[in-house]
């Protein structure tokens, strides 16, 4: 009789002691197996920091497993490369399924599509059946997602959300919204103000024991030529440490996380947001606890309600709608290139080798601390990229490499979709799209900038600035009937009907393009 009855996949993503998977788990005739691998480090080439967190968080989990005592096969990455490296999931699952001749695969539902793919092969090639089951970490399933958008038209955040709250009896009160709104967004984007950022808590340092230790040797080594700075690494690989950083969050950061989530100042690299995305995708954090450790701060008098409900949004609303539109449009999703675009990702968001003060501020945090929050993001790199006209799955491929929390179903809606506009409108209905106004207003970048944030075409024209009134110009037809862009498109038709003041604009656009192409700094 064959010994082993089921392998169970356990994935960097996925370390969570109440999965799916683990149900009905019989240590005496089940191996969990979970499998480090070179060619997940360098599908993209990931940030040093990234591969030490999924590489020290999966073998703390390990450790982790078999102290409950179950059996767990681990083909783990050494400092110098093995004969088995290079293999992907489909090859090192089967040589597994050839080593311990399971008679059935058991997985949770993974975050990407193509290690989806690459299991199923595996099971395909050895003739097993593949177990998939639901993942418990999320509030919504993917079939309850599927069917909430077959429902409707288009396909909205905010009635998403609103929905979600209801359902799941979330800041409601008397059948309506804790604080008398939904959302609580014209609330919570301030700016530092002249004078800056007054007191930011410092985050948590989560000192690497042994097993983290060896990870970083082993990265320094083998992953030597990768991007990023590996020195400092302290983040949360542990389920004990990830609830640290959590409550850390709540009494410290959480109060006044709300009015400046969106405020950018030099050197400045977390201010008040939490830094959990992380231990959230991996699942060494619930989004249960977070949001309910949020709520209590509120009910307790120690969190105000715009910062609490903004902290709820992004993971009750944001990050369940965003694994909902990934699932329901993939694998189509990743091959949508609505504007056409075609550039390379600047050799400035490797390097950070550029004139501009808000890209180089960005990328400086990024190549620390495999970090930027969602405004560093969204409005200042993800903007320039989509002004430029960056590929958007080069632009995807930039984002799931260079930050610590990216899993490909929440990077690709947010980073070719929501960011990019390379979806066309299905994650949102116009282009998050500003001139350097906006950045000088949201922070103080502008004031130690060689460029002019308010200069659109010559040498000292910012280069947002520049290239914002161009994308607005070779969009224009796009763009010209949506009604959440009348104002934008109005602005630019003034333009575009003034050659004296188009011709300049476009030619330094143009410049700027053919320096992004050669490479040359700008």
């Amino acid at each position: 009789m064959n010994k082993t009855r089921r392998l169970v996949i356990v994935l960097g993503d996925q370390l969570d002691m109440d999965l799916s998977a683990l149900d009905d788990f019989l240590p005496a005739r089940d191996i969990v197996w979970m499998a480090e691998n070179s060619a997940e480090a360098t599908h993209v080439w990931c940030h040093k920091k990234r591969l030490v967190y999924f590489f020290a968080a999966m073998r703390h989990h390990r450790d982790r497993l078999r102290h409950q005592g179950l059996t767990v096969s681990y083909h783990q990455l050494e400092r110098l490369p093995a004969e088995d490296d290079g293999k992907d999931f489909t090859t090192l699952l089967g040589h597994a399924i050839d080593t311990f001749l399971p008679t059935e695969l058991v997985m949770t539902e993974c975050g990407d599509n193509r290690v989806a793919e690459c299991l199923a092969t595996a099971a395909s090639n050895a003739g097993l059946t593949l177990n998939v089951r639901p993942d418990r970490h999320f509030y919504t399933s993917r079939e309850e997602f599927a069917t909430w958008a077959n429902e409707r038209k288009r396909l909205v955040l905010e009635d998403f959300y609103r929905a979600m709250r209801r359902r799941h009896d979330i800041l409601i009160k008397d059948n309506g919204p804790s604080g008398g709104a939904w959302n609580f967004d014209q609330s919570n984007r301030e700016s530092f103000g002249k004078d800056g950022p007054k007191h930011l808590p410092p985050l948590p340092q989560f000192e690497p024991d042994t097993v983290t230790r060896e990870v970083i040797d082993m990265v320094a080594t083998r992953f030597a030529d990768h991007p990023g700075v590996l020195a400092g690494f302290a983040l949360p690989v542990t389920r004990e440490d990830a609830i640290r950083a959590l409550n850390d969050f709540i009494a410290k950061r959480l109060p006044t996380f709300g009015p400046y989530q969106d405020a950018l100042w030099t050197d400045m690299d977390f201010a008040y947001h939490s830094r959990l995305s992380a231990a959230l995708n991996v699942h060494l954090l619930d989004p249960r606890e977070c949001v309910n450790a949020a709520i209590a701060a509120y009910r307790n008098g120690d969190a105000p309600i715009a910062s609490v409900e903004g902290f709820v949004r992004q993971i009750l609303g944001w990050r369940e709608f965003v694994r909902g539109i990934y699932w329901l449009y993939m694998p189509a999703y990743q091959e949508h290139n609505a504007l056409n675009a075609t550039l390379p990702v600047p050799d400035a968001y490797w390097t950070g080798q550029t004139d501009m003060v808000c890209v180089s501020q960005a990328i400086r945090n990024v190549r620390e601390n495999a970090y930027a929050h969602h405004i560093q993001r969204l409005m200042v790199l993800g903007l320039f990229a989509q002004l430029l006209g960056v590929a958007p799955g080069a632009f995807n491929d930039w984002h799931m490499a260079m930050y610590v929390d990216a899993i490909d179903w929440v990077s690709l809606p947010n980073a070719l979709g929501m960011s990019q506009f390379g979806d066309g409108g299905i994650v949102g209905t116009k282009p998050y799209c500003a001139s350097g106004n906006y950045i000088n207003k949201m922070s103080n970048y502008c004031r130690y900038c060689r460029y002019n944030y308010k200069q659109a075409s010559g040498e000292q024209a910012c280069p947002v600035t520049t290239l914002y009134w161009d994308f607005l110009d070779r969009h224009y037809n796009r763009f010209k009937e949506n009604p959440r862009m009348r104002f934008q498109m109005n602005n630019i038709r003034r333009k575009r009907d003034d050659n004296a003041m188009i011709k300049p604009i476009r030619e330094r656009a143009a410049w700027l393009k053919r320096a992004v192409q050669i490479g040359d700094r700008f």
